[in-house]
């Protein structure tokens, strides 16, 4: 089967949000993160409403026989809905309502889908739009590309998603741009969110023996804990990869890892996500949990 892209305006219901602040933030002593909270030249929205309407938005669609995936290029480019077509499975979490919370470097934040995060943190433009352009390619794939400039440090990112025919599989390719005489510092990574219950597990490489938390503040070994951990003891024995092992929200990270994946699969389903990337390049591997079910 060939691969489609197209554009197609859809109605998704969605929370209000309040209007941004006229007035600079600077925030210059605001821990965000265990980070710097500076969000300027950035407006600070913080409201947020109960009330839902239905609103319209641009949706980029890219379609094999295996994969239909769809971005969002007026919520930072995020990938809203990743499905396999092969066996009825959404294997990134499909939110089918925009719901900001103010977990956002600058407010605004909404969980599902994939979303893509730089120059810092959890993307300060994570609630605005973007460009975009749709791509064809000589051997049959088609590629649709995201392109922001960035007002913080005045760099440029365009990130381009790209579906084979014949391939059960998303590729991406982030192109960043300095577009100033200056060195200038950059985190990159994305964010998937999954649907997990008793049958999800991690998936970590195998010369995964141990994850951290944030900052390296405590540390377990893995997949097997046997000590405390977030201020729970998982002694003489527990398998943190089942996220129903984990009765409160946990972050674990892996450093040093030969391997090129991380991901997580639905036993039951047998299903799941695996991300791919060079480890020389992308060296990160995390998994984090808000609870099971």
């Amino acid at each position: 089967m060939q691969v489609n892209a197209w554009e197609e305006r859809i109605n998704i219901p969605t929370y209000k949000i309040g209007e941004p602040d006229r007035n600079p933030m600077f925030l210059e002593k605001r821990v965000y993160q265990g980070s710097s909270g500076v969000v300027y030249p950035h407006a600070v929205i913080d409201k947020v409403f109960d009330e839902k309407t239905d609103k319209e938005y641009i949706a980029l669609y890219l379609e094999n026989e295996y994969l239909k995936v769809m971005i969002l290029p007026e919520l930072g480019g995020r990938i809203q809905m990743a499905y396999d077509k092969t066996n009825d499975y959404h294997f990134i979490y499909y939110n089918s309502v925009i719901k900001p919370a103010l977990v956002g470097l600058a407010g605004p934040w909404i969980s599902g889908g994939i979303e893509f995060n730089w120059p810092q943190h959890h993307r300060p433009s994570t609630f605005d739009a973007t460009d975009y352009t749709i791509e064809e390619n000589a051997d049959g794939s088609k590629t649709i590309w995201v392109n922001e400039y960035e007002i913080m440090f005045r760099t440029k990112c365009a990130l381009g998603f790209t579906l084979y025919p014949d391939r059960a599989y998303i590729e991406l390719h982030a192109k960043l741009y300095n577009r100033t005489p200056f060195p200038q510092t950059f985190l990159w990574w994305a964010n998937p969110a999954v649907a997990v219950d008793e049958h999800y597990q991690s998936v970590f490489p195998p010369d995964v023996n141990a994850v951290f938390d944030h900052g390296k503040r405590d540390v377990s070994s893995f997949p097997i804990a046997t000590g405390t951990y977030y201020k729970v003891d998982y002694s003489p024995g527990t398998d943190i990869s089942r996220y129903t092992n984990m009765p409160v929200p946990t972050s674990y990270m892996a450093v040093n890892s030969e391997y090129n994946f991380v991901g997580g699969c639905h036993h039951q389903k047998k299903a799941g996500m695996l991300h791919i990337a060079n480890h020389h390049v992308s060296p990160g591997k995390k998994q984090w949990t808000w609870g099971c079910g």
